[in-house]
Parts: structure tokens; sequence; C-alpha cells
């Protein structure tokens, strides 16, 4: 069986960008972004991208690189609020989005990983996410139909992995990635840690490495999205 790790994120990703691909990216905010595989996407000049991401990163960073280069076509999100560049392609008509309620689009993830087409939630009936939507009434509740996601390619963030792809995700970096792991027809993870098969505590793997295809160890930035502080005395 062939090796599924890779020496840097730009190997990683090689042969599997293309126009026209839809791309997952998880994480939230900058917390558990896949960022050494978002620059690896970006310098592999693949276009109209339809990218499913909870947000767009910000400006200059994440996944705003990839607006920056004007890569993207359209977003598939539930927050865009920390990026000025998502903003202004938006208002002038030059990027597609479809906006999801946060839950929602997990949801929607997790239903595509899981082989589930559609499901009903109450989440927006009433709303203009419901519009063009088929409703359903349940216990005379109504309900509206939203559909699974899937992608190409699956890029995640992972803290520790094994060289089977077996990932163990760390605090706020479980939003998202481990339901994208499982929604690529193609994961690739990049990992604070990497380690021999039986390094990690199989009571603690949060995504199996049967759902991920290749992993690299990547050094991060980890920036902070909103730096707030007190004032001092």
């Amino acid at each position: 069986m062939a090796s599924k790790v890779y020496d840097n994120a730009q190997a990683a990703m090689d042969g599997l960008t293309f126009d026209g691909m839809t791309v997952m990216s998880g994480g939230f905010g900058l917390c558990g972004i896949p960022e050494n595989l978002i620059e690896a996407l970006r310098d592999s000049g693949a276009k109209n991208i339809t990218a499913i991401s909870n947000n767009a990163g910000v400006d200059g960073f994440g996944l705003g690189l990839l607006l920056e280069s004007r890569q993207i076509k359209k977003m598939l999100s539930s927050y865009v609020g920390e990026n000025k560049e998502f903003e202004r392609q938006y208002l002038a008509g030059e990027l597609e989005l479809e906006f999801n309620p946060q839950g929602t689009l997990a949801e929607r993830i997790r239903a595509g990983g899981a082989g589930i087409p559609g499901f009903y939630t109450k989440t927006g009936v009433g709303t203009v996410i419901a519009e063009g939507k088929p409703h359903k009434d349940f216990d005379g509740e109504t309900y509206i139909m939203e559909t699974g996601l899937k992608a190409d390619v699956s890029i995640v963030k992972a803290w520790k992995g094994d060289t089977e792809g077996n990932l163990i995700f760390k605090s706020t970096a479980k939003n998202f990635n481990p339901m994208m792991a499982m929604a690529g027809k193609v994961t690739v993870a990049e990992v604070d840690e990497l380690c021999a098969p039986g390094g990690l505590d199989p009571n603690f793997i949060h995504t199996p490495g049967i759902f991920v295809q290749r992993i690299v160890e990547a050094k991060c930035e980890k920036r902070i999205e909103q730096l707030t502080l007190r004032e001092r005395a």
C-alpha cells in the first residue's frame, strides 16, 4: 500500500486540484484551519472554486488568500464578517454566496459524509433561507429540507495524526474538521504532530484513517483573529 505521508503541503495537494472543483476547508475563524494546504491550493492556480467553509478567513490569511487571487467563484458559509475583500466582492456581484445557518451547515456536511442526501430542520422556516426549499409538517411543526454536501477535496487541520491517517483534533478545531474529513472524495490532513501507527490512543481518535487519503506534518502560524486586551491599571 502506498504511503499516505507527504513531505509538504504542495506535494500533498499535487494532482488533486482543477478548475471548477469543490473544496471543503475546516476550522472556525482562524482556529483549526489548514493554512498550509490553503496556500498550496492557491499556488496550484485552480480557478472557479466552490469553497465550503464556516467563514472566509481574514484579509491576507486563510481562505482570504484565495479571495485575493480571485480563485473562488462561490462560497457556502455561515459567517463572513471578518473579511473586507469578501464583502467587497459580494456587494460588487463578483462572488456568489450561499448563506447557511451555522448548525445547518455543519449538519449538511455531516449528512454528506454519512451518505444522507437530505434532512428536515426547523431552522430557517419563515425566512429567506427557506425560499424555494421543500416544506413538510411533522407533529404540527413546519420544517424545511436541506441537502447533504460533498466535496471533490476536503482539507482539514488536526492536532495529531499517524501515518495511517487517524486524526485527533484539539478543542475548537473539532468545529467542521471531523465531518469535512468524511465528506470529501479525497481528504488531505495537515497535522501539528505526526506519529507512527500505535502512537495515538484509539479511544480518542476523532477521524479514522479510512477517511484520510493524504497527510502532512506542517508548522502553523496560529494567528489571533480578534486580539482584545484589557487596559492595564
